[in-house]
Order: structure tokens, then C-alpha cells, then sequence
């Protein structure tokens, strides 16, 4: 049985940082490109940041480019979200997910095999 827990949320004000971890067990870590994808209220869960095996390929979403830093610790099995000058916009739920096996980074939540439960991120102004 595959589990993510992710941690690390919070609530900050505008231009903090918060960093958020997720803990993967289950399977070997290395099989697995890790993401990140977060979720407003009334909102679609949309694609924050990828990583892939072993942590040579990264891709981010326009909106935190620059901001955000994904990594990946795999002999922690653990995947990380270092989030920098949070804007009230950045406000959501975040969810670590694994795709088993991947071809490539997908920006899309479909391949995704195992999902976390959730950290909330609020963002004050």
C-alpha cells in the first residue's frame, strides 16, 4: 500500500515562505515522478510543480515560477515544495501526488497514480 502525507502548511502572511515536505512509503521512492498540485474553493485542482526521477527534470506552473522550488530527497523518500514570497493568491489546499513509471512530467493530474490527503496554505494580505 503506496501512502503520501504531505506537511508543512500553514497560515502566513504576504511574502513569507513556507516549505512543505511529503513523506512517500509503500514502494521504492525512485520509480515514482513526484508533484505538486493545489486546489482553491470553488476551483479545479491545477498543476504547481513537477519533478522527475531521480530529480534531473523539473517543470512549474507560470504562476510560481520563480517562487517555488521543488526537490526530492529519495534516500528520505520525500519530495519537497520550498515556497517563496506567497501572495494571497497562492491560498489553497496542496496535494503531493506520485505517477509510478512515468514517461515524462505531466502538468495534468490524470497519471498521477497516489495522492496525499492535503496541507492547507493560507496566505494572508
Amino acid at each position: 500500500q503506496v501512502q503520501l502525507v504531505e506537511s508543512g502548511g500553514g497560515l502566513v502572511q504576504a511574502g513569507a515562505s513556507l516549505r512543505l515536505s511529503c513523506l512517500v512509503s509503500g514502494r521504492p521512492f525512485s520509480n515514482y515522478a513526484m508533484g505538486w498540485f493545489r486546489q482553491a474553493p470553488g476551483k479545479e485542482r491545477e498543476f504547481v510543480a513537477g519533478i522527475s526521477r531521480y530529480g534531473g527534470d523539473t517543470v512549474y506552473a507560470d504562476s510560481v515560477k520563480g517562487r517555488f522550488t521543488i526537490s526530492r530527497e529519495d534516500a528520505a523518500n520525500t519530495v519537497y515544495l520550498q515556497m517563496d514570497s506567497l501572495k494571497p493568491e497562492d491560498t489553497a489546499i496542496y496535494y503531493c501526488s506520485a505517477d509510478l513509471l512515468p514517461l515524462t512530467i505531466s502538468t495534468t493530474p490524470g497519471p498521477y497514480d497516489y495522492w496525499g490527503q492535503g496541507t492547507q496554505v493560507t496566505v494572508s494580505s
